[in-house]
């Protein structure tokens, strides 16, 4: 059953994972936006870098968490409880980073929509934790959803 629910995580986790940005954090509007009076991602200021930080963040600690609960699983299966717990306390350092992040992130974005998507982020993924059992996996997609709309790739 374990087995079963970590792969339905994985799949969750990796898709979500794979929408991070990889190019440089910029701050600059798009082309054109001078003349129409567009301001780029989430009303423009520091969004740009702020998307960017907090998207590279969840996908670097969603893809260490998903390993390492995979780990955790397979260890708990052969019954080292040493690696087990090893892997427990690594999936739960990539999700004390990416909280760290999305908090780092919040309080530096300028645009009020974003800095309160960031926050409720970061509530999210702090009541994650190891226990697969624990995660809301609709509620991440939800909010990265969100973040994809005001983060536009």
């Amino acid at each position: 059953m374990r087995r079963l629910l970590v792969a339905a995580l994985v799949v969750v986790l990796s898709s979500v994972a794979g929408c991070a940005t990889t190019g440089p954090p910029t701050d600059v509007p798009p082309t054109g936006a001078a003349e129409t009076g567009a301001t780029g991602p989430a009303g423009g200021g520091n969004s740009a870098t702020v998307c960017a930080a907090a998207q590279q963040a969840g996908a670097t600690a969603l893809r260490t968490y998903v390993e390492e609960v995979g780990r955790m699983v397979a260890a708990i299966g052969a019954n080292d409880s040493a690696t087990a717990e090893a892997a427990r306390r690594r999936a739960e350092a990539a999700l004390t980073g990416w909280r760290a992040t999305l908090r780092q992130q919040s309080d530096r974005a300028a645009d009020p929509e974003l800095k309160t998507l960031l926050s409720d982020m970061e509530t999210e993924v702090a009541a994650m934790g190891a226990d697969v059992d624990a995660i809301d996996e609709s509620e991440l997609d939800r909010l990265q959803q969100r973040l994809d709309q005001l983060c536009p790739r």
